[in-house]
């Protein structure tokens, strides 16, 4: 399965990020989270975990990534 389509990157105010160079870095740094997500999915498989167990653990991972530039950290 091929890595979901970007989206358009939105700022705070909703304003989409122009600059190229950062929309880059998004995309690469997300096609490497999806490749090592999937890369631990099918491990994961292999060993016998289930497919349901591995899905859930994988949105409590992204649930649990903190932002460190909250004003509420």
């Amino acid at each position: 399965m091929p890595i979901p389509d970007m989206p358009k990157w939105l700022n705070e105010q909703g304003e989409a990020v122009s600059c190229t160079e950062k929309i880059k870095v998004m995309q690469q740094n997300m096609q490497e989270l999806f490749q090592v997500a999937q890369d631990a999915f099918e491990d994961g498989l292999l060993m016998g975990c289930t497919e349901v167990q591995l899905r859930d653990y994988l949105h409590k991972l992204m649930n649990a990534v903190e932002n460190p530039y909250s004003s509420e950290n």
